[in-house]
C-alpha cells in the first residue's frame, strides 16, 4: 500500500477574525488555512526602522543609523548624543506586524468563524467558534496553563435524520455558513439546503441581570431569583459554556424561506435578532424574472425556540447575495448585490446605489445612479473603516478599493455614495481578490486571500494644512479621548506633510467633522506570503549566466528546481521551491584543516592621548563596535599528523589574511570557543586546557588555567559558552567554572554558593542574555538591556535541567527534572514513571529565534541522533511577584525533521576521534536570529514573525565547523567549512526569499499576470509560462446568422473574456524574455515538454513545447482548438541583458474545428503526440511541413481533464471530467487504440497518474471532493470481467486540500531502505537473476507522486513494502489514540472517503476488492516527535519494530517529508 504526506502547510488564507483571545487586553487575529489555525498579535514597529530593513536586509548600516530614541521623546531629552551620533528621524509612524502566537493543524475544513464573549474563559479572552464543512462545530478557549487551545464544546448534525428528503445531496454540497450573535447571546450554522442550528450561550443571561437596568426610569431593580432560565433540561453546571443547541427549519420560522440566501445577526437589538435573504422560487427557475428576493427580520426567543417576524421588504433584485450587519450609529443591514448595494435600516426604510448599467436592467428597485463606475461587485468583501464617519472599504474581486460612505443624519441614513481610492492613494496595492477583511485596530485591517499573498493594510488621513494649523492651537491639558491609535493618526499626518513639533500634538479624534475631511492613503504593512493556488509545477534546472558565480555555487546548488505557477490575476507568480537553503556562496576555497570558526568586532585599545574626558567624543568609528564590521576571525585547526593548532585571522572586505606580529600562540592548542567580553575589549580565547584573554589587538593580558589547585588536577574544557560579562566552562571531569569580568577587564571566578553546583556533575550548559525578561523574577513588557540579565542553564548527568540567575549562584531559580524524557510540557513540577525510556541528550541551548520584527528565546535539546527538540519557554501566571518554579514551563513544538544517521557522514582521512562541534548561537544571518547546527545533517533553526520555528537543512555536505561573517564584502553572511575540507563564504539570499513560511526554501518571482500552466525546457534552459489577460468580449461581427448581435456594438459596460499569453522564463535571472500573444479569446489550456519527430526521413528526435489552446467566443457558438508546437532558439541577446538570449519559434499548429485541446503528453516509441481534443483522443504526428495529422484514435465521453502515458509502455490514462478513468494501450503496427479496463462512470477526476510498485501497476486517481483512489487492471480477477472494470483498491480522502495537479517522479532511497530490498528481490526474480543493473534497465525505478492543491499545500505518495506497511498502519493506530486532537475532531474520519450511498447514483470508482486497507495517514506518523520518549519506546515495542525507537525513527525519515525527492 502507499503512504500520504503533506510536504508543506496550506498558505490561502480562506477566513480570518480579529477578537481579544490570549487575554482580556490582546489584540489577536485568528487566521484559518482550510485545515490550519493561526493566532496571531500585533506589533507596532517603527515606519522608518521596517523601510531601512526591507531596502537591504543585509545592510547593518541601514539598520544601525536607527535609534530607538528617535521616537522616544524622554530619551532625547534624558541622553547624551555624542559628536558622530545622528538620530534619523524621516518617519515617526508605526507599521502593524503580525506575530505567530500558536498554530494548530486541525482535522477538519474550516468553513466559519465566530468570537463569543465568554463570563469564564481561562485566559480571560473571549472564546472562539469553529464550523467546519459538513456541519461540525467547537467552541475553544485559550488555556494559558498549556499555551495552547482547549475545546469547551462540540456540536455536529450529520445525521441522516436531520438530511431532510432521501434525495438531497450530501451537506458538502451546499453552502454552509456561521454566524453569531454581536451580544453573544447565541450563534447559528446554516446548512444543508435550509437547516438552522442554533446554540445558546450562557452569556446569553445578561438580559436577566440587566446591566442597562435604569432605576429612575424603570423602578427598584428586583430581586434576582436563583432558579435557572436554561432549557431542555440542560444543567446550570457552570463548567458547559452552553445550553443544549436544536435545529430549526427555516420554513418553520416563515413558509417563504424556501430558498435561503444569506443571513446575518443584526446590531442593536435587545434580542438575538438576524435578518435573511431568501426567494420562493428556486435560483434555476429566475430567467427572465425580476426582483424575487425577500429580506426578513426574525428576533428569536431562544428559550420558548420560537421567533417574531420583525419586518419584512419584497421585490428585491434578483443579484443580492449577501447580507452585512453594520454597526452603530449607520445600523441596519447592507445587502450586497452583483450590481447594486441597498442598505436597510430597522424600520424597513431602503435606499440603494446601483454600481454599473445592468443595475437598471436586472430590477426595478429604487436606486441611486452611479452607474458610471462600471464595479463588478462579484466577489468583494466590504468592512468598517470608521464607523463613527460612516466609512466603509470594499475590496473589489479584481482587488481595486472602494470607499462606500453613508450620509447619516442623526440616527437616520439618508443615503449611501463610492468612491474609487485612487491608485496613488493606495487603490491598487491588493493585486488580487480578498476572501476576508478583519478590522485589527483605527488604522489597519487584514485582508486574506486564497488567490495572492495575504495583506496588512493600513491607512491614514491627509488633512487640509487649514486644519493642521487649528490643531497645533489645541490645548493638551483638556482631557480628550485620544488612544494610542489616534496618536498615531496625528504621527502618519506629520509624516506626510514634512516635519512637525517634536512633541506629540493631538488632532481631532476620529468622531469629529474636522477627521471626516481627510483623503485616505493605503499602504501595506505587513504580509502573510502564499503559494496558493498552485495552478501546475515543473520541474527544472537553474544556472547562473556568470561562470564565476556559476564555479563558486558547485556542490551548494540542488539537481533540480520545483517551480510552480501560483497565484490569480495580479497576483500571478512563479514559486520555486528547494527543500534546503541554497546559500550564495562569495567565495571558496580548500581550507581541509579548518574545524572550527569564530568571527568578532572587538574594539581596538584606546590609546594613551585619546583617553580623558576630551578625547572621548573626538574616537572614530573604528573604536565603536555598534556599527562595525567583524575584524578577526579565530580558526582551530587540526593538520594530517593530528596536530591540534589555532590561528587568527584579519577579516578584509574581499576575506581574509593570516595576522603576524601579535602575542597570539598558535601553538597554545585547540579552540574550543571565542568571544568577546568586556564590551568588546577583551577578545576571549577558551583552549582545553586554559583560557586566553587578549585586547582588540591581541595582546595578551591574562591566562587563567584549567587547575584545581586542591587536588591538582588540570581538568580539560569539553564546551563552553560566553554572555558578557559572564562566561560558563563545562569540563570533561563534569565540573563547571564560571567567570566574571570585572571593571579592570579581568576575569575572575565565581564561588559556588550552592553547594549542588560543586557536587553534581554537568552533561552541559549555556549561558543566556535574557532580553525579553521571559526568565526574570519580575517580568515587565519593556524587557531589559544587554548583560543585566544572564541567566546559566545547566544539565546535570542525571537530566536535571538547572537555571541560575547571574552572578547569583547561591541557589538555582528553576530546576526541572524530567527533560530527558522529552515531554510535551516540561515544568519543575514533571515526574515520570520509575523505569521510563529516556533520550540521551548530548547538548542543550537557550537562544533567541526570530526577524527583526520579532525574536523570542527558545530551548533548543540536542540528542545523541542529532535530532533536535525545541521548547518554547511560557509563564503561566503572568504577574510581578511570580517565581519561576510555580510560572515557568516549557512547550515542545512539533518538529518533524530528522537527522541523517550518523553513519552517512563523510569522515576525515586521519584517525582522529570524530567529535561533534557545538550548535551556534547567531544573532544576525541575512536579517534572522537564528542557531546553526553542523555536523552530518547542518541545518539552520530559522524563525519568521509569522511562523513557528523550522528545521532546515544548508543544501551540500556534512559541516565542521561555522560562525556568522560581517565584512563589507559578505554583509550578514556566514563561513563555514564543510566534511570535504572546502571553506565557503556565504549570504542566505533573501530577496523575494523566505524559509520558514513553508518550511522549505521558497523564491517568488511576480510575474503580474494570471498564470495557470508551466513547463521546462531542458535543451535550452528555460521555463515556458501560460498566462491570462482580460480583455473586453465583444461579439463576432462577422456572422450573418445573429442579426441581433450587432445591437450589442455600442456597449459600454462590456464582459471580459480572456486572452492568452506564452511567456518565455529564463532561470538564471527569473526574468520574462519572450512573450507570445495568441489570438482575441484563446486561452492556454496545457502546456507540455514532448520529444517529438521532426523528421520522417532521418527520425530526428527533438525536445519541443506542446501547447493546446481553446477558442471561446461566447456560448453561442462551438469552442474550437489549436495545437499549438513550438521550439527555443537562440538569438542575439538584447545589448546589457545576456540573458534574452532565446527566443519561441513557431513550428507547427493544427485547427481543431470542434472542441477544445485539454490535455497533451508523449506516445509510443516513434516521437507521436496524444491529443486530448474535445470528445476524442487523437494520435498525432509532426510532418516537416508543420502539420500534425492524426494516425489513431478513441472516443471520448465529455471532457478529458488528464492525458498520462507510462514513458516507453504504449499504456494510457484517460480522465474524463465526468466519467471516470479509461486505462488504454496503444500499438505501432498497426497504429490504433485499444481499451483496457474502465472505472466507474459517475467518478469525476480532476487529475490521474500511474504509480509503479515493483511488479504491480497501480492507477491512482484524484476526484472532485478531495478523494485519492487507488485503482489496479487485473483481467484475471473473477469480478473485472476479464479486466474491462478496474479494480478498487482504497480510497483516501485529501480533506481540505484536494488534489488538482499530479506528477510521477522518481524517488531516492536510504541505503538499506525495506522498499528497496523489496523492489530488487521482485525484480531478481523477474529476471531470473540477482544482477542489479540488468534488473534496473527494465524495471521502472522507485516512484513517488507529487500532488499540488488550490491551498497552497503540497503532498506526495509514495509505495510502500508489506512490512513497513502493516507496521506504520499500526503506528497510526497508537498515534490516534495518544496524541491530543486539537477541536474534538478526528482524524481517522477526517481521511475516510465521503459516504458512498450519500448521493443517488453515486457508485464506488471499481470493483471492491480493498480487503479494509487504506492508505497511511502521514500527517499522523509526523507528529511522531510529539510524545514522549517514554511511550515512543512502548508504543515501537508494541507495533512490532525490533530495532525500537531507533527503527521507527529510520522507516519515517523514509517515507515522511520530501526525502524521496532529494534531487529538490
Amino acid at each position: 500500500m502507499q503512504c500520504y504526506t503533506e510536504l508543506t502547510p496550506p498558505t490561502a488564507v480562506t477566513h480570518s477574525l480579529s477578537l481579544p483571545f490570549t487575554s482580556a487586553q490582546s489584540n489577536n487575529l485568528v487566521v484559518a488555512k482550510a485545515s490550519l489555525l493561526q493566532i496571531f498579535t500585533t506589533k507596532p514597529v517603527s515606519a522608518e526602522l521596517d523601510k531601512a530593513q526591507n531596502a537591504q536586509l543585509q545592510s547593518s548600516r541601514a539598520i544601525d543609523n536607527y535609534d530607538s530614541r528617535a521616537n522616544d521623546d524622554d530619551g532625547l531629552e534624558a541622553s547624551f548624543l555624542g559628536g558622530d551620533s545622528v538620530l534619523v528621524r524621516s518617519d515617526r509612524s508605526n507599521y502593524t506586524k503580525l506575530v505567530l502566537v500558536a498554530e494548530f493543524s486541525l482535522a477538519g475544513t474550516i468553513i466559519g468563524l465566530a468570537r463569543i464573549k465568554s463570563q469564564k474563559s481561562a485566559s480571560g479572552g473571549e472564546a472562539l467558534l469553529l464550523a467546519f464543512r459538513d456541519a461540525k462545530m467547537s467552541m475553544v478557549e485559550w488555556d494559558p496553563q498549556k499555551h495552547s487551545i482547549n475545546t469547551t464544546s462540540i456540536h455536529y448534525y450529520e445525521q441522516d435524520d436531520l438530511q431532510g428528503s432521501p434525495w438531497a445531496a450530501p451537506l458538502s454540497n451546499y453552502v454552509n455558513f456561521l454566524a453569531a450573535d454581536t451580544g453573544s447571546r447565541c450563534a447559528a450554522l446554516k446548512f444543508g439546503k435550509r437547516s438552522l442550528a442554533i446554540i445558546q450561550f450562557k452569556g446569553a443571561e445578561e438580559d436577566v441581570d440587566m446591566d442597562d437596568w435604569d432605576e429612575e426610569l424603570d423602578g427598584p431593580r428586583p430581586v434576582k431569583e436563583l432558579s435557572t432560565t436554561l432549557s431542555n433540561g440542560a444543567s446550570n453546571d457552570t463548567k458547559t459554556p452552553n445550553s443544549t443547541s436544536f435545529v430549526l427549519r427555516l420554513p418553520n420560522l416563515d413558509p417563504s424561506l424556501i430558498h435561503p440566501v444569506h443571513f446575518a445577526f443584526l446590531h442593536e437589538y435587545r434580542e438575538p435578532t438576524f435578518g435573511i435573504l431568501s426567494s420562493t422560487t428556486s435560483p434555476s427557475l429566475v430567467l427572465g424574472r425580476k426582483d424575487q428576493l425577500t429580506y426578513m427580520v426574525f428576533t428569536l426567543d431562544i428559550q420558548q425556540k420560537a421567533s417574531t417576524t420583525i419586518l419584512s421588504v419584497n421585490g428585491l433584485p434578483q443579484d443580492l447575495f449577501r447580507v452585512i450587519a453594520l454597526p452603530a450609529p449607520v445600523g441596519g443591514a447592507l445587502l450586497v448585490g452583483t450590481n447594486e448595494l441597498i442598505h436597510i435600516d430597522q424600520s424597513g426604510k431602503s435606499h440603494g446605489v446601483g454600481v454599473n448599467p445592468f443595475a437598471k436592467q436586472v430590477t426595478t428597485f429604487t436606486l441611486a445612479d452611479q452607474c458610471d463606475l462600471n464595479l463588478r461587485l462579484e466577489g468583494c468583501e466590504i468592512e468598517v473603516l470608521s464607523a463613527e464617519n460612516g466609512e466603509f472599504l470594499i475590496v473589489l474581486n479584481d482587488g481595486c478599493l472602494v470607499l462606500l460612505t453613508f450620509r447619516v443624519d442623526g440616527r437616520i441614513v439618508s443615503g449611501l455614495s463610492l468612491r474609487l481610492i485612487a491608485p496613488e492613494a493606495g487603490g491598487s496595492i491588493i493585486p488580487t481578490c480578498v476572501t476576508t477583511l478583519s478590522r485589527l485596530s483605527k488604522t489597519c485591517l487584514f485582508a486574506g486571500s486564497e488567490c495572492g499573498d495575504s495583506l496588512v493594510i493600513g491607512w491614514t488621513r491627509k488633512q487640509s494644512q487649514a486644519g493642521r494649523r487649528k490643531s497645533r492651537l489645541y490645548d493638551p491639558s483638556l482631557d480628550l479621548d485620544m488612544d494610542d491609535e489616534d496618536m498615531e493618526d496625528m504621527e502618519d499626518d506629520d509624516d506626510l506633510y514634512g516635519e512637525g513639533a517634536p512633541t506629540q500634538q493631538p488632532l481631532h479624534s476620529a468622531g469629529t467633522p474636522g477627521s471626516k475631511t481627510g483623503e485616505l492613503i493605503f499602504r501595506i504593512h505587513d504580509r502573510l506570503v502564499s503559494i496558493a493556488p498552485i495552478q501546475g509545477f515543473a520541474l527544472g534546472q537553474a544556472f547562473s549566466l556568470d561562470n564565476e558565480e556559476q564555479k563558486n555555487q558547485v556542490g551548494v546548488t540542488s539537481d533540480l528546481n520545483l517551480v510552480c505557477a501560483c497565484g490569480r490575476g495580479n497576483a500571478g507568480s512563479l514559486a520555486v521551491i528547494n527543500r534546503q537553503i541554497q546559500p550564495k556562496v562569495i567565495g571558496h576555497f580548500e581550507f581541509p584543516e579548518a574545524r572550527g570558526f569564530w568571527t568578532m568586532a572587538a574594539q581596538k585599545p584606546i590609546p594613551k592621548s585619546l583617553q580623558g574626558d576630551k578625547g572621548a567624543t573626538s574616537m572614530g568609528a573604528e573604536y565603536d563596535t555598534s556599527a562595525q564590521y567583524d575584524r578577526f576571525m579565530i580558526v582551530s585547526k587540526i593538520d594530517l599528523d593530528g596536530y591540534e593548532t589555532s590561528d587568527v585571522y584579519a577579516l578584509t572586505g574581499a576575506g581574509f589574511e593570516a595576522l603576524t606580529g601579535t602575542e597570539f600562540d598558535p601553538a597554545a592548542g585547540f579552540t574550543i570557543e571565542a568571544g568577546t567580553m568586556g564590551n568588546h575589549m577583551r577578545i576571549i580565547q577558551v583552549l582545553k586546557t586554559a583560557v586566553h584573554c587578549y585586547d582588540g589587538d591581541f595582546g595578551l593580558t591574562q591566562i587563567l588555567p584549567m587547575l584545581d589547585e586542591e587536588t591538582g588536577v588540570e581538568p580539560r574544557v569539553d564546551s563552553a559558552s560566553i554572555a558578557d560579562p559572564f562566561i560558563l566552562l563545562v569540563r570533561d571531569d563534569s565540573s563547571v567554572f564560571i567567570a566574571k569580568i570585572d571593571k579592570n577587564l579581568e576575569l575572575e571566578e565565581l564561588e559556588k554558593e550552592d553547594m549542588a553546583l560543586s557536587s553534581t556533575k554537568w552533561a552541559t550548559g549555556c549561558l543566556y542574555d535574557d532580553r525579553t525578561g521571559m526568565f526574570a523574577a519580575a517580568q515587565t513588557d519593556r524587557g531589559t538591556k544587554a548583560g543585566e540579565n544572564i541567566m546559566m542553564f545547566l544539565l546535570s548527568r542525571a537530566g536535571a535541567l538547572h537555571v541560575y540567575a547571574l552572578p547569583n549562584l547561591s541557589k538555582a531559580v528553576y530546576v526541572a527534572e524530567g527533560l530527558p524524557f522529552v515531554p510535551p510540557i516540561l515544568s519543575a513540577n514533571y515526574a515520570a514513571r520509575r523505569g521510563t525510556a529516556k533520550e540521551t541528550i548530548k547538548e542543550i541551548l537557550v537562544a533567541d529565534l526570530g526577524d527583526m520584527t520579532s525574536s523570542y528565546p527558545y530551548l533548543i535539546v540536542r540528542h545523541d541522533n542529532n535530532d533536535v527538540t525545541i521548547y518554547h519557554p511560557f509563564r503561566t501566571l503572568p504577574g510581578p511577584t511570580q517565581e519561576l518554579s510555580t510560572s515557568l514551563q516549557f512547550q515542545k513544538l512539533s518538529n518533524p525533521t530528522l537527522a541523517n544517521s550518523t553513519d552517512e557522514m563523510v569522515d576525515d582521512e586521519d584517525d582522529e576521534v570524530l567529535r561533534t562541534p557545538s550548535m551556534r548561537r547567531c544573532e544576525n544571518i541575512a536579517g534572522y536570529s537564528t542557531v546553526f547546527i553542523p555536523g552530518n545533517s547542518p541545518s539552520f533553526i530559522l524563525r519568521s514573525s509569522k511562523t513557528q520555528p523550522k528545521v532546515l537543512g544548508l543544501q551540500g555536505d556534512g559541516v565542521r565547523g561555522m560562525s556568522p561573517f560581517h565584512t563589507e564584502g559578505c554583509e550578514r553572511g556566514f563561513i563555514y567549512a564543510d566534511s570535504k575540507g572546502v571553506a565557503r563564504v556565504s549570504q542566505i539570499p533573501i530577496r523575494n526569499h523566505t524559509y520558514a513560511e513553508i518550511g522549505m526554501a521558497l523564491r517568488k518571482v511576480p510575474l503580474n499576470v494570471d498564470v495557470h500552466s508551466i513547463s521546462y525546457h531542458p535543451p535550452s534552459g528555460t521555463f515556458v509560462v501560460g498566462c491570462d489577460t482580460l480583455e473586453p468580449f465583444e461579439l463576432p461581427k462577422e456572422d450573418d446568422y445573429h442579426k441581433e448581435w450587432q445591437l450589442e456594438k455600442d456597449l459600454t459596460f462590456k464582459p471580459t473574456a480572456e486572452r492568452g499569453l506564452l511567456k518565455l522564463v529564463n532561470p538564471s535571472s527569473w526574468t520574462v524574455i519572450d512573450t507570445i500573444e495568441l489570438e482575441p479569446c484563446e486561452t492556454i489550456m496545457c502546456i507540455e515538454t514532448l520529444n517529438l519527430e521532426v523528421s520522417e526521413s532521418t527520425n530526428e528526435r527533438k525536445q519541443l513545447i506542446a501547447v493546446g489552446t481553446a477558442v471561446s467566443r461566447g456560448e453561442d457558438l462551438p469552442i474550437r482548438g489549436r495545437v499549438l508546437v513550438y521550439d527555443v532558439v537562440t538569438v542575439i541577446p538584447e545589448p546589457g541583458k545576456p540573458e534574452t538570449n532565446k527566443k519561441l519559434k513557431r513550428v507547427a499548429k493544427e485547427d481543431i474545428p470542434r472542441g477544445a485541446v485539454t490535455a497533451l503528453s508523449e506516445i509510443g516509441t516513434q516521437g507521436l503526440m496524444l491529443v486530448a481534443q474535445g470528445q476524442k483522443c487523437m494520435v498525432r504526428g509532426l510532418k516537416e511541413d508543420g502539420t500534425l495529422p492524426p494516425v489513431a484514435f478513441m472516443d471520448m465521453s465529455c471532457y478529458v481533464t488528464t492525458v498520462r502515458e507510462l514513458r516507453g509502455a504504449g499504456l494510457c490514462l484517460m480522465a474524463d471530467a465526468v466519467k471516470g478513468i479509461w486505462f488504454t494501450g496503444y500499438t505501432e503496427e498497426p497504429y490504433k487504440m485499444v481499451l483496457f479496463g474502465k472505472s466507474s462512470t459517475k467518478l469525476e477526476v480532476v487529475t490521474t497518474d500511474f504509480l509503479p510498485d515493483g511488479d504491480e501497476l497501480l492507477i491512482v486517481a484524484c476526484d472532485s471532493d478531495g478523494g485519492i483512489h487507488v485503482l489496479q487492471f487485473d483481467p484475471e480477477h473473477p469480478k473485472s470481467l476479464q479486466g474491462h472494470l478496474l479494480l478498487h483498491r482504497t480510497t483516501f480522502s485529501g480533506g481540505a486540500h484536494p488534489p488538482t495537479r499530479s506528477m510521477l517522479l522518481p524517488r531516492t532511497l536510504p541505503v538499506g531502505s525495506d522498499y528497496y530490498d523489496q523492489l530488487q528481490q521482485v525484480n531478481g526474480a523477474t529476471n531470473g537473476t540477482t544482477n542489479g543493473d540488468a534488473s534496473d534497465s527494465i524495471h521502472p525505478p522507485p516512484s513517488i507522486i507529487l500532488f499540488s492543491s488550490p491551498t497552497g499545500a503540497l503532498s506526495t505518495l509514495v509505495p510502500l513494502s508489506e512490512p513497513q506497511y502493516r507496521r506504520l498502519s499500526f503506528l497510526t493506530g497508537q498515534l490516534l489514540s495518544s496524541l491530543q486532537h486539537y477541536a474534538g475532531l478526528n482524524p481517522k474520519d477526517y481521511r475516510a472517503p465521503a459516504a458512498q450511498g450519500a448521493v443517488v447514483g453515486r457508485l464506488p470508482p471499481g470493483v471492491d476488492a480493498g480487503m479494509g486497507r487504506s492508505i497511511v495517514d502521514g500527517a499522523l506518523l509526523a507528529r511522531w516527535n510529539e510524545l514522549p520518549a517514554g511511550r515512543r519506546a512502548e508504543i515501537a515495542g508494541r507495533v512490532g519494530f525490533a530495532g525500537g525507537v531507533d527503527e521507527v525513527r529510520d522507516v519515517l525519515r523514509e517515507v515522511l517529508g520530501a526525502s524521496g525527492l532529494e534531487y529538490l
